[in-house]
């Protein structure tokens, strides 16, 4: 191996990403942003940043070839800088991108002992992991669907995610304007659900029609009994997944629900690993698996895509705020899960993303279409970098 394509630099941004509105939408009664910035959503008591940040790498070789990755930046981004610059980028100095699934299996190991097998350790590694796997495809000038083995679709079914408008009719209102551009399913936030999911769920299927596919998110707030109890009032509006029901570590409690629900259930857009999925596939506790990209990093994507195909689950990839550089891994990678049935559309967020963003990343018409060219196919431009910020 030549030592041009050596892995020489790494360096972490925190990038503002441009937004409209707050994220799920306005505030619930007793929320407000605290000093800090950082609002506590009362309904699933998870904090969220007022301003969208996101945690950007670059790679950068002996050569001068760069490759970009991502992952969450939204709460206490410095942590992604110092676990990188500290422990990542001395240890994997020197090394080649075509080691790619051998420098995660390193760098997973070195911190097995503190307990770090999830959380901001493994959010790290998915953004080293996909700035590595960006600079293959460059490096072979292949496009990261063909390194992963090939693509079965053009472009990529999107679900709209999130109806962040004040009423109930105007939920549906907003709804029906995506349905009218060509999509054709929309899913809704139980925490977000002020005036109650059952009569939001039922007043988007009354205004939504019988062919549309709904969707609820809940987040994790209920117990497994109240689950089951929501499922029951709500089996009239033929739901097609419910999504996180009960808190994440409540393997056996998301079990229970699944065994007594005639709906998929759905879960994953807060595992790292195959080994998060492996429990709760075997326990046949989930039917749809929703792997982050920005959590997982590519290799772990595939290995979590892979095993949910041989437990014949579908895929239906978690999709969240980002600068637009794990949104285009996930793309990639999509594209070659034959059991994958749609992709979701953070339409608030997704278009500010792909403004940061050379290089095609685009959602119209019910679609995401496929970006084009090596490795990702995309590329941070002059907006992203009126955005960034180096630390340190």
């Amino acid at each position: 191996m030549s030592q041009d394509s050596r892995i020489a630099a790494i360096d972490v941004f925190t990038v503002i990403i441009p937004q409209d509105e707050a994220y799920l939408g306005a505030l619930g009664p007793g929320e407000l942003v605290n000093n800090a910035g950082y609002l506590v959503r009362r309904g699933n008591r998870t904090i969220y940043p007022a301003q969208m940040r996101s945690a950007v790498v670059r790679v950068t070789l002996a050569s001068g070839e760069e490759g970009w990755g991502e992952t969450y930046g939204l709460v206490a981004p410095a942590v992604i800088h110092a676990l990188v610059s500290d422990i990542i980028a001395p240890i994997i100095a020197g090394r080649s991108p075509f080691e790619v699934q051998a420098i995660w299996e390193d760098l997973y190991d070195l911190m097995r002992v503190r307990g770090y097998t999830g959380g901001f350790w493994l959010d790290a590694l998915a953004a080293i992991d996909i700035a590595l796997w960006d600079l293959m495809g460059k490096l072979t000038c292949l496009p990261l669907h063909q390194l992963l083995g090939g693509k079965h679709r053009d472009r990529i079914p999107a679900y709209v995610s999130g109806l962040p408008a004040p009423t109930i009719p105007a939920k549906v209102d907003l709804a029906r304007s995506f349905i009218d551009k060509g999509y054709k399913a929309v899913k809704i936030a139980a925490t977000a659900s002020y005036d109650g999911v059952e009569r939001e769920i039922a007043a988007l299927r009354e205004g939504l029609g019988p062919d549309i596919a709904i969707m609820l998110d809940c987040h994790w707030i209920y117990t497994p009994a109240e689950a089951v109890a929501l499922l029951q009032r709500l089996a009239p509006y033929n739901l097609y997944f419910f999504e996180a029901p009960c808190k994440t570590e409540d393997v056996s409690g998301l079990a229970d629900i699944a065994a007594h629900a005639s709906i998929p259930i759905a879960a994953g857009e807060e595992w790292r690993t195959v080994f998060d999925a492996r429990p709760r596939l075997e326990a046949r506790a989930v039917s749809i698996v929703q792997p982050e990209m920005g959590h997982t990093g590519i290799t772990q994507f595939m290995r979590i895509a892979h095993l949910a195909q041989a437990h014949h689950a579908k895929v239906i990839p978690h999709a969240t705020i980002g600068a637009g550089i794990f949104a285009a891994a996930s793309l990639h990678a999509s594209s070659t899960v034959l059991s994958l049935s749609w992709h979701e559309y953070q339409h608030s967020i997704f278009h500010h993303s792909a403004s940061l963003m050379d290089g095609k990343l685009q959602c119209s018409d019910g679609y995401f279409a496929l970006p084009e060219g090596p490795g990702l196919g995309i590329s941070p431009n002059a907006l992203f970098w009126e955005n960034a910020t180096k630390l340190g």
